[in-house]
């Protein structure tokens, strides 16, 4: 897997996979970085390709300083799943 990365300019979080893109939206605001909605290309869905995404994007956030809320059920589900990351829940 390549590193994730933030593209400020999409407001989305992105994984280039086998010649694609995963991506997970976010909102901005001052309290914590809301992801709304992440996306992996059908032909690569059920490989761990999502849960790579978010855990680069919690990464990211975290060395920002940020906190994280979870605007969608796949991110709230690995929030559950990871309670490694709990400190960054907003």
């Amino acid at each position: 897997m390549t590193t994730v990365r933030d593209n400020k300019a999409e407001s989305r979080f992105e994984l280039d996979i086998e010649g694609s893109i995963a991506f997970a939206n976010y909102r901005a605001t001052p309290q914590a970085v809301i992801i709304t909605h992440t996306e992996t290309p059908r032909p690569l869905r059920g490989r761990g390709i999502a849960s790579e995404l978010v855990k680069g994007a919690l990464e990211l956030i975290r060395s920002e300083g940020r906190k994280v809320a979870a605007g969608c059920s796949f991110v709230a589900d690995y929030l559950r799943d990871h309670p490694e990351n709990r400190d960054l829940m907003a």
